[in-house]
């Protein structure tokens, strides 16, 4: 990850928003879908890594009774920080559910705040090479609960700075981390895969079959 953060530099040199995760329509489009995709309507504690501006991360936090996102970027933490406090109700300061932190995952993984019910990996994973992804999957693991869940969301379209692809960051997690697959969204720009622990659907939690 460390070998990005020059690119990172740049793309938050010349905007807070370098992504137009704020006002894209595939963006705002894709944030709907994940949050669809939840197998659950609400979760006790969730692990947001790549967290960048935090357009998601205040979603997420209306979802939860703890967040904790992260991100390498010290100006992505700053913005995310802000978006969240700005998202939390007229109130100063961020929800007192929610944290935000920089670290470098996964090697600055926090074993100390889990486990997670929820682990939220998006337009992350394709940042890491193929020992760091093994490693990721691995703390992916031994940190979800019992009924823990996993959602992946990445970009499929290749980028120079992508050191592995959406479709075989994916089929590490399904292939490593031990659960089963719950929902596959795919289109030709966008990959969205979550597994579980609690391998019934959405209708088999509700009571309907």
């Amino acid at each position: 990850m460390n070998s990005t953060a020059p690119y990172f530099d740049e793309l938050y040199r010349r905007s807070d928003d370098p992504w137009r995760l704020r006002e894209g329509w595939y963006e705002r489009r894709k944030r709907s879908l994940t949050l669809a995709l939840l197998p659950r309507p609400r979760y006790r504690n969730v692990f947001e890594p790549g967290c960048a501006n935090g357009e998601l991360t205040v979603e997420l936090a209306k979802r939860c009774d703890a967040l904790l996102a992260a991100d390498l970027h010290e100006r992505a933490v700053t913005l995310a920080r802000a978006r969240v406090a700005g998202a939390s109700s007229g109130s100063p300061g961020s929800p007192s559910h929610v944290r935000v932190e920089r670290r470098t995952v996964p090697r600055e993984w926090p074993g100390e705040a889990g486990p997670f019910d929820l682990i939220v990996v998006s337009e992350f994973a394709y940042y890491l090479d193929a020992a760091e992804l093994e490693t990721l999957a691995a703390r992916i693991a031994a940190s979800l609960t019992t009924d823990g869940t996993l959602l992946a969301c990445h970009w499929r379209r290749p980028f120079a700075e992508a050191l592995e692809s959406a479709d075989r960051a994916h089929a590490l997690f399904d292939a490593r981390c031990g659960l089963a697959r719950l929902a596959h969204h795919d289109e030709a720009d966008l990959l969205i895969d979550v597994w579980s622990r609690d391998a019934r659907s959405v209708a088999q939690r509700e009571g309907l079959l």
